[in-house]
């Protein structure tokens, strides 16, 4: 026999293969970043981490092993140095092209992980195809600071494909749209006014809070926050925070929520415990020029009088009076219907209510009239 031959009869028991061709290897060999096939043909094919996945910080020893089969593109059937260049990566791609094109026109929703963000938006892998997610696409809201969502699974839906172009783009906004819907469907189905529901503060203004009872936004008006004063909604609380809340009242998609809670009224117990004739302490709340509000706790304010601060004249209640100073007084007229209390501390001198009489001084305020009185005056 020939040496010429025997090359023939050697060559011939090799199978042929073709640029393009997809054949199935058994792994020989495999190193961090290269893996060695035996693919039936005269030389083994190398694939390198390169073809292997776009994931450049894989070490290969870590996915696969001697003995394990593959199906893999051939490149080059015989480069510089006669070796067969194989690829997973691209055989995993024509198979992603078709995935994605099936997803796109069934409209399926797809689950990926991220795996880079960008300024502009998200890029997610399915089958070694890159799809990108455009920040506007991301959510049903602005969102500054994408990088939450890096290596994060996600879902969305293939809205434009084309491989041409290698074009293939995701929207995940349409979903969060659809399941906020539904979810304040359901929210909406489920409560009523009276309803005390929870929910996490989702944004804080200068006017309130806005609630989110999970699936729809309720406002926490600032007066409505607690019994008592509140300045600053800011102050009172930060985004993030679990409040319970009262369903105030629903107006179509509006939702009023309040921190007034019936069993914490503060004026449920206040006949008794500011009956007329009563000596109360409380703090300076606020100043005018008829009189100073004293809060007496926490949503129950009393008016002091200018006329009852002291038993000689005093013309504003600012010349002995500051905000936060403690001052004790008798009660001298409760209103529980107009929720409205008056105090004096010259009552406090007086020895008997008749001597009180006869000196003129007054012991019973109406509010409202010397409001409108002092209204009249300034106009």
């Amino acid at each position: 026999m020939s040496e010429e031959t025997f090359e023939q009869l050697l060559d011939a028991s090799f199978k042929t293969i073709h640029t393009g061709e997809v054949v199935e290897g058994t792994v020989i060999d495999v190193k961090p970043d290269e893996i060695i096939l035996n693919i039936g043909y005269k030389s083994d094919g190398i694939l390198t981490k390169n073809e292997y996945s776009n994931d450049n910080s894989i070490d290969l020893t870590t996915v696969v092993k001697v003995g394990d089969t593959m199906d893999v593109k051939v490149l080059k059937t015989n480069d510089a140095d006669g070796q067969v260049i194989l690829s997973y990566k691209r055989l995993a791609i024509d198979r992603g092209n078709k995935r994605i094109e099936e997803a796109f026109n069934n409209k399926e929703v797809l689950t990926a992980k991220v795996v880079q963000v960008l300024e502009g938006g998200l890029t997610v892998v399915v089958d070694e195809v890159r799809i990108f997610i455009p920040a506007s696409l991301v959510s049903d809201s602005y969102e500054k600071d994408l990088s939450k969502y890096q290596d994060q699974e996600i879902q969305f839906v293939v809205t434009e494909y084309n491989p041409k172009r290698r074009r293939y783009i995701g929207n995940r906004r349409m979903l969060v749209t659809a399941e906020k819907a539904e979810q304040a469907k359901k929210l909406f189905d489920s409560i009523k006014v009276g309803d005390v529901v929870e929910g996490v503060v989702k944004n804080v203004t200068d006017f309130g809070a806005f609630i989110d009872l999970g699936g729809a936004d309720g406002l926490l008006h600032i007066s409505e926050m607690s019994w008592g004063r509140v300045e600053s909604p800011k102050k009172a609380f930060k985004i993030g925070d679990t409040v319970k809340v009262l369903v105030k009242s629903i107006d179509g998609s509006k939702i009023a929520l309040s921190r007034k809670f019936d069993n914490e009224n503060p004026w449920k117990d206040a006949t008794v415990k500011y009956a007329v004739g009563n000596v109360v302490k409380g703090k300076v709340a606020r100043m005018t020029d008829f009189g100073a509000f004293v809060e007496l706790e926490p949503g129950i304010d009393a008016l002091l009088h200018v006329s009852q601060i002291a038993k000689e004249h005093v013309e504003k209640p600012a010349d002995v009076l500051k905000v936060g100073q403690e001052v004790e007084a008798k009660i001298v007229d409760f209103n529980e219907e107009e929720k409205k209390i008056s105090l004096s501390i010259k009552a406090m001198f007086a020895p008997e209510k008749e001597e009180e009489a006869e000196s003129g001084d007054v012991v019973s305020v109406d509010i409202d009239k010397v409001i409108a009185e002092q209204e009249q005056e300034e106009n």
